[in-house]
C-alpha cells in the first residue's frame, strides 16, 4: 500500500473511532460509500439573468454547490450583502463533474466574475478519484487572472453503518488530498477548510452537522457560512 493511499485510510480510521482497513478491504466493494443515486430531480436554486447581471456589473460571485449550498445559500447571500452580491447554480446531490459543467456553461454565455466560490465535493466520496481531474478543470475555465474559493469536504453519514461512516470519511479525505494538491499548483486557488474546522474539535462534529453531512441550522449553517464569508471578505 502507498503512503498517500495507507494516510487516507488512517484519518478515517481515527475520526470514525475504529479499526484501520487493508486496501483489499476498503475497495472491496467500490470505494466502500456505496452508489451515487440519481439527483437530476432532486432540489436546486439557480439565479436568473436578472439576478446574474447585477452580479457581474459589481464584480460579485459564482457560486456552485450540492445540497449544503441549496439549504445554506440564501442564509450565505444574506451574509455577504451588501458588499458582495452572489449569483447561485446549487443542485442538490449534484458531485463536481455536473456542477463543473455549469461553470463552463455559466462562463460561455454570460462571462465570469473574479471570484468564483465551489461548494461541491461531498457527492464524489462515491468514486474519489475522479476529482481531481474536474479541480484541474475548474481552474483552466477560470483561468490564472480570477480567485476560485473551494470548499473542503467532511462526510460521515451517520444513517449508515460503521463500515460505511470509515468509507465516507475515507473517501472525504483522499477528495480534500485531491484539493490540497491542487492548490499547490494552482496560486489562485484557495481552500476553505470546513474539514479542519469541524476536526479541531469533536463536539462540531455532532453539534454542526446534523446528519454527518448537512450542516445543522442555524449552528451549523451559520459556522460554515461565516467560514466562507471570512475567506471571500479576507481573500
Amino acid at each position: 500500500m502507498n503512503t498517500t493511499r495507507r494516510r487516507l485510510f488512517t484519518i478515517g480510521a481515527a475520526a470514525i473511532g475504529t479499526t484501520f482497513l487493508t486496501a483489499e478491504q476498503a475497495f472491496a466493494d467500490g470505494y466502500g460509500s456505496g452508489a451515487l443515486g440519481p439527483w437530476q430531480n432532486l432540489s436546486k436554486q439557480i439565479s436568473t439573468m436578472d439576478q446574474i447581471g447585477p452580479v457581474l456589473r459589481s464584480n460579485g460571485l459564482f457560486m456552485f454547490g450540492d445540497s449544503i449550498s441549496v439549504q445554506d445559500g440564501r442564509a450565505l447571500a444574506e451574509r455577504l450583502l451588501p458588499n458582495n452580491q452572489i449569483a447561485v447554480h446549487n443542485w442538490s446531490g449534484r458531485p463536481t463533474e455536473p456542477a463543473v459543467d455549469a461553470l463552463e456553461q455559466w462562463a460561455q454565455a454570460y462571462g465570469l466574475p473574479t471570484r468564483i466560490l465551489m461548494a461541491t465535493g461531498s457527492n464524489d466520496i462515491f468514486t474519489p478519484p475522479v476529482f481531481g481531474a474536474q479541480v484541474a478543470r475548474t481552474m483552466s475555465i477560470v483561468g490564472p487572472n480570477r480567485k476560485v474559493f473551494w470548499v473542503n469536504v467532511q462526510v460521515a453519514r451517520t444513517s449508515q453503518s460503521t463500515a460505511v461512516q470509515l468509507a465516507d470519511q475515507r473517501n472525504s479525505a483522499w477528495i480534500n488530498l485531491q484539493l490540497a494538491d491542487a492548490q499547490r499548483k494552482y496560486p489562485n486557488l484557495e481552500i476553505i477548510r470546513w474539514a479542519e474546522f469541524l476536526a479541531g474539535k469533536p463536539s462540531r462534529l455532532t453539534a454542526y452537522l446534523r446528519d454527518g453531512v448537512h450542516t445543522s441550522v442555524p449552528e451549523g449553517q451559520a459556522a460554515r457560512n461565516e467560514l466562507i464569508a471570512d475567506a471571500i471578505e479576507n481573500g
